[in-house]
């Protein structure tokens, strides 16, 4: 069905609403935060489709929502957001996407950016030689049968006691790195395969390492909380489930179309869903917690690595280096938490896909340090445009989000488009003469992921801050890409 931005109301700045009475299948409203221009941009590409049809779901708790960097996803636009009951409710693995956990996490460092430039090339070529990247079954700790179900179930308080990082990085990621999971008998064979080859490998598409600059502080207090200073280096690392998600995802998908699809009314069938008390809703919840735990122990493992080629490039350790984690925020995954609807306190599955988690000021689940600032959430840019690093806001529970956010720029070109509008140019030469350098495997990587084939995340952060549901601490300037 053909949709017209005029059938939108915009309810508050940059929160567009069309109402459940605009189609007599929806059954809860579609809201989107957006611009004007972004909402155009995902009505043309089909993405506002996919908000109406999650809108169309039974059981829905508030809105089907879409976050700045709406764009076509499979089945769930990227960038949506929408919650059923715990009790009662559904699952749908199309709401999660096959890179379950795909993440990102930030670290801070004392290191000038002066100093780093004089080694950065190094830096750069050792992250490319030492951490396998592309689409590669390697990993830098490959795991047997019992090592790699260990992990599925401690996550990151596995790899800190098997193989030495700091546990005390825990507080500093959701949900502590680890989500309840007890159901070996819910991993396929070749789902556990993949994952035990895998572990610590960057995998290819969007995912990267960036070393960055910290530019500009907007929020000075919030921004000494998260130790970012100007001047200084900061370190993301963009990755999730590799082979292992994508397998569970694979298997799920597989699963509910084969028991449900035919007894459900949908209007796309990458909607298929299971009840949560369901023999398999509770069976992909399971697999759907190991592959986050694998991608939490997976950033960790790179970040290891990567905090150990830029002590041997500077020649110090990484705490005369201050380098310490910031955050690590998941941006595809489904989690029970307690939300308020309509004045009702209530526990339910919010699925989040290309969207992350921003919660304000004072919520019980933020660690101590960040507890008077809010969640640090971190919006990447494409490569070679800024980044920022934004905070949750109170207000993130009053506009209905469930504290969610945006995840990044959000693409704007299909990688076909991309291709075709970089055909003939050396895209690392046009960064490196930007002052961004930029290491890869494959330069028909780089020309799917060049920065016109994203929003501009200038707008996207100020559509967040403009709706209310996030707020600006600091913008950080690309220096050093690595690339999958």
């Amino acid at each position: 069905m053909s949709r017209a931005i005029g059938q939108f109301v915009e309810v508050a700045p940059c929160r567009w609403r069309l109402g459940k009475a605009a189609d007599r299948a929806m059954t809860a409203d579609a809201e989107v935060f957006a611009t004007r221009e972004i909402l155009q941009q995902a009505l043309d590409d089909g993405a506002i489709e996919q908000v109406v049809n999650v809108a169309c779901l039974p059981g829905l708790a508030g809105s089907s929502l879409a976050m700045p960097d709406i764009h076509h996803g499979y089945g769930f636009c990227i960038g949506g957001v929408a919650a059923f009951p715990a009790d009662g409710g559904i699952v749908l693995p199309g709401g999660v996407g096959y890179d379950i956990n795909c993440g990102v996490r930030l670290l801070a460092s004392s290191i000038p950016e002066s100093e780093f430039a004089a080694v950065a090339d190094a830096v750069g070529h050792a992250l490319l030689a030492r951490i396998p990247s592309g689409l590669t079954a390697r990993g830098l700790r490959p795991l047997n049968k019992k090592e790699f179900q260990r992990l599925a179930a401690g996550g990151v308080g596995e790899v800190a006691r098997r193989f030495g990082s700091d546990p005390g990085d825990m507080e500093f990621i959701e949900s502590g790195g680890c989500l309840p999971f007890d159901a070996p008998g819910a991993l396929g064979p070749r789902a556990c395969e993949r994952g035990a080859a895998q572990l610590g490998s960057l995998g290819s598409g969007n995912h990267f390492i960036e070393v960055q600059a910290v530019e500009e502080i907007f929020d000075p207090a919030a921004a000494r909380v998260f130790g970012l200073e100007p001047g200084h280096v900061a370190v993301m690392i963009h990755t999730g489930s590799r082979g292992f998600g994508h397998q569970v995802a694979s298997d799920y998908i597989e699963t509910f179309r084969r028991r449900n699809l035919a007894r459900l009314k949908l209007r796309d069938p990458q909607l298929v869903h299971a009840a949560i008390a369901s023999s398999e809703g509770r069976n992909y919840l399971q697999a759907l917690n190991a592959a986050s735990n694998f991608a939490w122990a997976n950033r960790q493992l790179i970040q290891e690595e990567v905090i150990a080629v830029l002590e041997e490039a500077l020649a110090m350790g990484r705490r005369q280096l201050g380098l310490r984690l910031v955050y690590d925020q998941a941006h595809n995954i489904a989690k029970f938490e307690h939300h308020e609807v309509d004045g009702r306190a209530l526990e339910l599955l919010v699925h989040r896909k290309g969207a992350t988690r921003a919660f304000g000021p004072g919520h019980p689940d933020l660690p101590s340090r960040y507890r008077g600032t809010g969640q640090p959430v971190i919006l990447p840019g494409s490569m070679g445009s800024s980044s920022y690093v934004l905070r949750g806001t109170a207000a993130g529970t009053a506009a209905g989000t469930f504290f969610s956010s945006a995840h990044g720029a959000g693409r704007r070109l299909s990688r076909h488009q991309a291709i075709k509008l970089s055909a003939g140019e050396d895209v690392r030469e046009r960064l490196r003469g930007q002052g961004v350098l930029v290491f890869s495997l494959s330069s028909q990587g780089l020309k799917e992921e060049i920065p016109e084939a994203y929003k501009d995340i200038d707008d996207v952060a100020a559509a967040t801050v403009a709706a209310g549901i996030s707020e600006k601490v600091a913008r950080l300037r690309p220096l050093l890409v690595v690339k999958g």
